[in-house]
């Protein structure tokens, strides 16, 4: 198996203060162990309608503004500021990472040259910016496959293939929901994607918006190798991700029980290993 990887997604949680961002970096790396942070980016006045914009946000008691437009402005980081936050990441060593929802976005993205460029499940359909990261953007393509019918999963890995950035492809199975029941996670998509696909990108990933850790160790014993989490430093700030988030302990928790089951999933070197030698040679039975 591989190593696993795990990304602490910070996306919005940070409240729009960088101060809360950087430390959200810093504790993911330092207390956490997390590969790599991510967060996102949205050119608001390109995503959403004006209707949209105005509206208020459907939950007032998470909204940052007084329209949804406001709300998603005031949660927003410039490029320079993300750019600050890739030089953060890059001082502590982890890798900065960043979902981009518009063909905007993924140009100011691409312009500080991260490892990889995150693509969520609402915008795996945005083709013109598919397209557009294809042929200018060398790095990993991340994409999450939450409420995506199997044709347009299919439709996707083709065009990427069409494409010939395939294997620069990472596919996320994931149910878009805040939090997802379990009865909802629907673990066993890993292996239809293995199947399917295993041989057509470069990895299967696993995005999660579920309570707890255990269901992420059984989807990298499935064959995700990248685990994707949200990620908070308080479950109850304010917004409407940091109830379906992991605290730092959770993330912490959730990377050393991947590592150990890494090193779990093996067969026997040998019919009696050295460590049960010793009891063997103690314990077994011996006829006399």
């Amino acid at each position: 198996m591989r190593r696993p990887k795990v990304i602490a997604e910070i996306g919005c949680n940070h409240k729009g203060d960088m101060d809360i961002a950087k430390e959200m970096i810093k504790v993911a790396k330092i207390f956490c162990n997390a590969d790599i942070v991510k967060l996102q980016k949205r050119n608001n006045k390109e995503l959403l309608t004006e209707e949209q914009y105005n509206t208020p946000h459907p939950n007032p008691i998470n909204s940052y503004g007084n329209t949804y437009g406001e709300h998603r402005e005031f949660l927003e980081f410039t490029v320079e500021q993300h750019s600050e936050l890739k030089k953060y990441c890059d001082e502590l060593e982890i890798i900065y990472s960043t979902s981009v929802w518009d063909l905007t976005s993924a140009k100011e993205i691409a312009s500080l040259n991260p490892v990889l460029i995150k693509i969520p499940s609402a915008c795996n359909n945005n083709y013109e910016m598919l397209e557009w990261l294809c042929k200018n953007y060398k790095g990993e393509i991340h994409i999450s496959t939450g409420m995506t019918t199997k044709v347009e999963i299919d439709d996707l890995v083709n065009f990427f293939i069409k494409e010939k950035r395939n294997q620069d492809v990472i596919l996320y199975n994931c149910t878009s929901g805040y939090p997802v029941p379990f009865e909802d996670v629907c673990l066993l998509e890993i292996k239809t994607l293995i199947e399917k696909y295993g041989d057509k990108v470069k990895e299967i990933g696993f995005s999660g918006h579920h309570l707890g850790i255990s269901i992420d160790v059984v989807a990298y014993s499935l064959g995700a190798t990248t685990i994707e989490r949200h990620y908070t430093l308080d479950r109850t700030w304010k917004g409407t991700d940091h109830a379906a988030s992991l605290e730092p302990d959770g993330v912490r928790k959730l990377k050393r029980n991947l590592l150990a089951v890494q090193k779990s999933l093996s067969y026997k070197k040998k019919d009696i290993l050295d460590i049960e030698q010793v009891q063997r040679d103690k314990l077994k039975y011996k006829k006399v």
